[in-house]
């Protein structure tokens, strides 16, 4: 992706946001699914502050591939400053070197993943969540960072437009969709058992349908479905009606809501990332990827597989003014992000 100009233009322009850096200087962060859409962005950013501005941040990149990540990371992968960590979460983690920071990405977030490997998904945001915060609550001063998602909220009761920190909605626990959500929960309250328990500081941000140039393929959710559509010259295919409204997020933008999070959270506190600007009907998100990429859209029915793998809210909102406070705000629209995510890949694919 570096060697592409408006991806590396995102990756400056993240790096140059005003946040307190120097809690990460000559320190040392563990991150998990380092080679995901989220991971990989986050990676990136970390690497040019070491390269450019001499940040002095060691980045253990996580993974259970070492091929595909010395292929993401190829540019940096042998420099002093990165390690890549060959690993299944779901096994005890053993590192001996010291670690200050733990952003904990790791998981399945598409649908057809949570289908197709419902176990998976589980024991990732379950047993690898418990590893890891097992790790920090045998060391000192690490601060842990899980990343959950607006799933948590479940489905909106109707009593309100967005969903604050403290919502909680109906969710059918009896499904093999409702994995991903439960245990994503289970995950948020592992950490709130450690930091009683074990005094383990932590900090949890519930990120939003994110999407961007870093998609790793076969990504089903619906806003990628759309982009690859578009990539390939084909109609937007919608499976519903579209009438359901969700909140999404371009990557750099939850890369910033991560790391405000990180290095300015309040311990033990949940935050949602998420920009009103960006909250839209899959029909109107449909019209408008269709329109930046010249295509139109048309609708066709979901198979028995896909339709398991959807979420059953019609409408989950997040209210992000609590990051807000802060200091975070988004720094692109979301015509702006889907814009960015078809030039790098439609360049990708030459």
């Amino acid at each position: 992706m570096m060697q592409y100009e408006i991806y590396q233009g995102d990756i400056q322009k993240v790096a140059e946001i005003l946040l307190p850096w120097e809690k990460l200087a000559d320190k040392s962060i563990l991150i998990t699914g380092a080679t995901g859409l989220i991971g990989s962005f986050l990676v990136d950013v970390l690497a040019y502050k070491n390269i450019h501005e001499n940040l002095n941040c060691h980045i253990y990149a996580l993974g259970r591939n070492k091929h595909t990540a010395f292929q993401r990371f190829n540019t940096y992968f042998h420099d002093d400053f990165f390690s890549f960590l060959k690993q299944d979460i779901i096994q005890p983690l053993e590192l001996e070197r010291k670690v200050d920071f733990i952003i904990h990405l790791a998981s399945n977030t598409h649908p057809l993943a949570y289908i197709n490997d419902p176990i998976g998904t589980i024991t990732t945001n379950v047993i690898g969540t418990n590893n890891l915060l097992q790790f920090a609550a045998q060391r000192e001063n690490i601060r842990f960072l899980f990343a959950s998602s607006n799933e948590v909220y479940g489905e909106n009761r109707g009593d309100v437009e967005l969903f604050d920190e403290s919502y909680c909605g109906y969710l059918n626990s009896n499904t093999l969709r409702a994995g991903y959500p439960e245990s994503k929960r289970c995950g948020e309250a592992l950490c709130q058992a450690y930091y009683c328990s074990r005094n383990v500081d932590f900090v949890i941000a519930r990120l939003t349908r994110t999407f961007g140039p870093t998609m790793i393929n076969g990504d089903s959710k619906v806003i990628s479905q759309f982009i690859q559509n578009a990539i390939k010259n084909q109609a937007i295919i919608l499976k519903s009606s579209g009438e359901q409204k969700y909140s999404f997020t371009y990557v750099a933008d939850a890369v910033t809501g991560l790391l405000t999070v990180l290095m300015r959270g309040k311990k033990s506190e949940a935050y949602n990332v998420a920009d009103k600007g960006s909250d839209i009907s899959l029909k109107e998100l449909a019209n408008l990827v269709a329109e930046l990429s010249n295509s139109t859209v048309s609708f066709e029915l979901p198979n028995e597989i896909e339709k398991a793998g959807f979420s059953k809210a019609t409408k989950a909102m997040l209210d992000g003014s609590k990051l807000k406070q802060l200091g975070w705000k988004a720094n692109y629209s979301l015509e702006e992000g889907i814009k960015h995510t078809l030039d790098i890949l439609k360049k990708a694919n030459l």
